[in-house]
């Protein structure tokens, strides 16, 4: 996916979330930094010593522009405030940032040789898996009703593991839909056009109206290439969007017990809907060998009306439009429809994850240090270098990014697109090859939902016999 990038002017945060289309970028080697002093009197309390990694997520504590911003900052000036008060042990915190295609290798061979760091600051997206493995500490004791108030239940879902919360949410990185508003007007379609800083919301039947005005009505003087949706599915990349559109008609995908559920009526009239798309024109064409990159670019280049997208994407689009390195249009946001009228939405959340290490002293500070920064009311404002969690943070910065208004209210609609179900990550290898033998007509819908249920299930099971969480 391009697999945690809303994830902003609109949302010009800095954000380098972790990606959707689902990867982290690369910070390159980095040697261990941001140690805080002890605290208190030498001698008064035991030491403890923490090491916290983190893919690259932010630049400074608040601010890009802040001297000397770095990956590490935030991290490193949480370390100094929290030793400074922390009345337990003097803690002394080691932060050490880490490439994002280094992670799995990183943390496998830490926790093979019984080293794994302390605390893991990343997407839950991409961390579930130690989860499962029981890997994790349970951090729901940490988790107040304070937090729970200010933290849409959305974030919750996402978080929890069975019956345990093992990430605490800090930011989050949405996902909707990116429409060319240009395109719209020039098609006629001026009515359905939200505004600068709204996630509009279409019924079922006003989309499809859409797409067939982009098909029909789209002036081909001005716009010779062009096509009203993006569709994908070479690779696994951005498949969080496919993931929504098969939900569209109302099918939950997983059953309580963690089940892939989608061959039933509800799921296959989703599959239908989308061959429909495909043939009809209302599409790029070639999907089955397209990536949700290639479609990201098109879109960039006017030549898709409707594209998908997440609060980092949309933030660069903006900032290459700004540069000149893009075509410059009126682009706004949508959410995915759903033939039920209530709209699709996901994120892809961003939080603490605390590793098992055998030590009980080191297990309790570091639950301690992440409540502290996930809590502290100065610290929790650093979010909004990405979309924050908390409601009270939205609040506070929505005249500076009115984006956060938008997405606070849209938590309402979120779902856990991962189900949080063992052996993800491998699941995500099953629905694409699906997806092509839809479009090129391989199998009829129904068989290749029923298809994708059997084999992703059989994923599941396998993962499920070495999850500690399983029921």
């Amino acid at each position: 996916m391009s697999k945690r990038h809303p994830w902003q002017a609109s949302i010009a945060f800095g954000l380098i979330l972790a990606l959707a289309a689902g990867c982290s970028g690369n910070a390159g080697d980095k040697e261990p930094a941001g140690n805080a002093d002890d605290a208190g009197t030498a001698g008064s309390k035991d030491s403890v010593e923490l090491s916290v990694w983190l893919t690259p997520q932010w630049k400074g504590v608040y601010e890009s522009t802040e001297d000397g911003a770095d990956y590490d900052s935030f991290f490193k000036h949480a370390a100094e405030k929290f030793a400074e008060q922390y009345d337990k042990y003097d803690a002394k915190i080691n932060v050490q940032v880490v490439a994002g295609d280094q992670r799995d290798e990183l943390l496998n061979v830490n926790l093979s040789g019984g080293t794994p760091p302390d605390i893991f600051f990343e997407s839950v997206f991409a961390m579930g898996d130690y989860a499962h493995r029981g890997a994790l500490l349970p951090l729901t004791e940490i988790v107040d009703d304070a937090a729970r108030s200010d933290i849409a239940q959305g974030y919750w879902d996402n978080v929890t593991f069975g019956d345990d919360v093992y990430f605490y949410p800090f930011a989050h990185n949405p996902g909707t839909l990116a429409y060319n508003a240009d395109m719209f007007k020039a098609a006629g379609l001026e009515s359905f056009v939200g505004g600068e800083t709204e996630i509009k919301t279409w019924t079922l039947a006003e989309y499809e109206q859409i797409l067939a005005g982009l098909k029909n009505n789209l002036p081909k003087d001005q716009y010779s290439n062009a096509y009203p949706m993006a569709l994908y599915a070479l690779n696994n990349q951005g498949d969080t969007w496919n993931l929504a559109y098969l939900r569209m008609f109302g099918n939950p995908f997983f059953d309580d017990d963690g089940n892939i559920v989608l061959d039933d009526e509800r799921g296959r009239k989703a599959a239908e809907w989308l061959k429909m798309v495909y043939d009809n024109g209302y599409s790029n064409p070639g999907a089955e060998s397209v990536s949700s990159n290639d479609a990201n670019a098109m879109f960039q280049n006017q030549q898709l009306g409707i594209s998908f997208t997440n609060a980092v994407l949309f933030n660069n689009a903006k900032a290459d439009m700004a540069s000149g390195k893009a075509p410059a249009f009126d682009i706004r946001l949508a959410n995915i429809p759903s033939e039920g009228g209530d709209p699709l939405t996901f994120t892809y959340v961003v939080g603490a994850s605390a590793f098992k290490t055998g030590d009980p002293k080191r297990e309790e500070a570091a639950k301690d240090f992440i409540k502290f920064f996930s809590t502290d009311p100065e610290l929790v404002k650093a979010s909004k270098n990405s979309v924050p969690v908390r409601t009270s943070v939205a609040n506070e910065f929505k005249d500076q990014y009115p984006f956060f208004a938008a997405y606070d209210k849209n938590a309402a609609h979120m779902f856990a697109f991962t189900g949080n179900v063992p052996g993800y990550s491998e699941l995500r290898q099953v629905l694409f090859p699906e997806l092509q033998a839809l479009y090129i007509g391989e199998k009829t819908a129904a068989e290749a939902v029923s298809s994708y249920q059997k084999n992703g299930n059989t994923v599941i099971g396998k993962a499920r016999e070495n999850s500690t969480l399983a029921k």
